[in-house]
């Protein structure tokens, strides 16, 4: 069970008044403490789901990292609570429908995956001088850690480029809501399982006739291909990649689900499953430690390692006729 501080969220510093890089950053890394330092506490203590325990299994990458040694846990879920209000009242289902027509009646930027790490990089870390890593540092932790535990090649991949939706902030995004935090089903009942679930009572579809119930409107063994997550970097990135890429279902299923921790980490929407979505869960569960705890890793240095991930990022997204690399329309 949830400590009782997850429970009833108080009013702190309202991080989502900044649509800068860095606000969106802060927000973004709280929400990793804080999932971190959940499932943490839960093992140690010994009142974990098995589910827990099983996605925080010791890998070659995790073994020998003490995972307790991020900001207290308290200080971390403070950072948070007043993002997951707003992004819980306005997560609903008219919005992500919205969300997706837009999505697919724009472009919003045309770029190789390359210059989209750099973009990322200018976006957010550019003023920050306590910032010890780039964006593209970050990923290419998350990527190297993964290519250190002899993973498949499509796995690297996807390491680096998991967190490329953030983009998605500076384009068309109405906030931090609707960019970063744990994903969860819309158009069915919220179930307890989700971050903070009280704050789900000022969300019009809390009260829906439909939209309230158990099941909403998909039907048990649905398949989670066919459920609307919340609208966020990774759904936006894992539609961009389903359209433009070659990576196979498990490396997709790793970009959409690796923050719908409801799903992966509480337990929470089972009925949803097939077949396909066991195997899903399973790859979701290996790739979530890299992208949890690479932040604390040794420094990579990126002018030894690009050569490398471009010859990668080109096996997976093909260039075109007369490119070098693949332009991506994002």
């Amino acid at each position: 069970m949830a400590p009782a501080a997850l429970e009833t969220p108080t009013i702190a510093e309202n991080f989502n008044d900044h649509r800068d890089g860095l606000a969106l950053e802060a927000t973004s890394d709280a929400v990793d403490e804080v999932n971190v330092l959940k499932a943490a506490m839960r093992v140690k203590n010994g009142t974990a789901t098995q589910d827990e325990v099983d996605l925080y299994e010791k890998s070659q990458f995790d073994a020998e990292k003490d995972k307790t040694k991020f900001r207290q846990y308290e200080d971390a879920c403070d950072r948070v609570k007043n993002f997951y209000r707003e992004q819980h009242e306005k997560q609903t289902v008219a919005y992500n429908l919205k969300a997706r027509i837009d999505f697919k009646t724009q472009t919003r930027a045309e770029m190789t995956i390359w210059q989209a790490m750099e973009k990322l990089n200018t976006l957010i870390d550019e003023s920050d001088p306590d910032t010890s890593l780039s964006q593209i540092e970050h990923l290419l932790q998350s990527a190297e850690a993964i290519r250190r535990d002899g993973k498949p090649k499509w796995f690297q991949v996807t390491g680096l480029i998991h967190d490329l939706g953030k983009l998605l902030f500076f384009y068309s995004a109405k906030g931090q809501w609707d960019v970063v935090g744990d994903t969860f089903p819309v158009g069915c009942r919220f179930d307890e399982s989700i971050i903070y679930p009280g704050t789900f009572e000022n969300n019009p579809d809390s009260k829906d006739p439909i939209y309230s119930t158990e099941h909403g409107i998909y039907s048990p063994g649905c398949g989670m291909d066919n459920v609307m997550l919340s609208w966020g970097h990774d759904e936006y990135l894992y539609h961009i990649c389903k359209e433009q890429s070659t990576l196979p279902d498990e490396a997709l299923a790793m970009i959409r689900y690796h923050s719908c921790y409801p799903w992966h980490s509480a337990g929470g929407y089972r009925w949803m499953m097939n077949a396909k979505d066991e195997k899903m869960l399973a790859a979701v569960k290996a790739f979530n430690p890299y992208d949890l705890y690479s932040k604390s890793d040794d420094v990579p240095k990126v002018e030894d390692l690009k050569e490398y991930y471009m010859g990668l990022v080109n096996t997976y997204f093909p260039p075109g006729e007369g490119e070098t690399e693949k332009v991506i329309r994002w």
